[in-house]
């Protein structure tokens, strides 16, 4: 691979892993110059060259989406008049992907208007992790890499060479992506049936499958202000399955309440990736599993127009 051949950004969002991904790449960050007016609007600018390259832009989103889409918008369009090849947009964490349908009278898709946005301010290319549901790929007029974390749990799972495990999923919308892990784990799924009342609201009603005795892994794709899944611990709980739960989720929003409700909670583990910063939480059986090497692989795949479905 040729040195020179795409530059590496990073947003402020997670400058961390970026900086992890350029160390697997043994590539420099291209530098960018973010800051802000008085009056709080973005203000980005390249201070390289970018013309003719491949940019690889890094951006996840944080509990302060919206900032963090404005700052990505811009570096794309930035990177667009300053006549970059293309625009790779790496955003391990999609914010907005929940809501991508209409359920109520006159909500927006709003998923759909971030992947407009996107789209409109220059990405050519879309890599991101466990969207919250696969359709929304479909609300791109670009590629995109839907990449699943999964196999990165199944490996951690496996070295810890746990006895009679059931994997848990949390409602009846995961129980698909619930079924495949246990599939590789080869051990028995459960699926936990919830009502809403509220968004982030949420209450466990009843359990299918047999837990009893065993040890449950609740696996979603993120976990938000954890209301459900400390429910989900405690129910499982007192049907009959043992007080050691592990909790594995690809994003670790934690918004608002979230971190005090883990942390009462007393999971045995909560396993989560890096797709978004948890150094600065005091959780001490939080488990970040680091992203970089995968993303590392698929940018050095890209870039010599080689597969990346066999990487995950």
């Amino acid at each position: 691979m040729k040195k020179n051949k795409f530059k590496i950004i990073s947003g402020s969002s997670h400058p961390g892993l970026a900086k992890e991904i350029s160390k697997h790449l043994k590539t420099d960050l291209s530098e960018v110059l973010l800051t802000r007016f008085a009056c709080n609007e973005i203000y980005v600018r390249p201070k390289n060259s970018v013309r003719g390259k491949d940019v690889y832009i890094v951006q996840t989103c944080t509990n302060r989406v919206n900032e963090d889409l404005m700052e990505l918008f811009l570096l794309c369009n930035s990177m667009r008049l300053g006549f970059a090849k293309k625009i790779h947009v790496v955003m391990p964490h999609m914010g907005y992907a929940r809501q991508d349908r209409v359920n109520l009278p006159r909500e927006p898709i709003s998923a759909k208007l971030v992947a407009d946005l996107l789209i409109r301010s220059g990405a050519d290319h879309l890599i991101t992790f466990n969207l919250h549901s696969d359709q929304i790929q479909g609300f791109f007029d670009i590629p995109v890499d839907n990449i699943n974390a999964r196999k990165i749990f199944v490996d951690y799972i496996k070295q810890k060479h746990l006895e009679n495990i059931i994997v848990v999923s949390p409602d009846e919308g995961g129980a698909k992506a619930a079924k495949k892990f246990a599939d590789q784990l080869d051990c028995p799924l459960a699926i936990m049936h919830k009502n809403r009342s509220a968004h982030n609201v949420s209450e466990v009603t009843h359990v299918v499958g047999n837990i009893e005795g065993k040890t449950p892994i609740i696996y979603d794709d993120m976990i938000d202000t954890a209301g459900s899944v400390c429910n989900a611990k405690r129910v499982l709980v007192e049907k009959g399955a043992k007080d050691e739960v592990y909790l594995i989720a690809t994003h670790a929003i934690f918004s608002g309440p979230a971190v005090e409700r883990l942390n009462n909670t007393n999971f045995k583990e909560i396993i989560v990736t890096n797709s978004i910063c948890t150094k600065d939480y005091d959780m001490p059986n939080l488990v970040s599993i680091s992203i970089a090497p995968l993303i590392s692989e698929i940018i050095h795949n890209v870039s010599l127009e080689k597969s990346v479905s066999t990487l995950f």
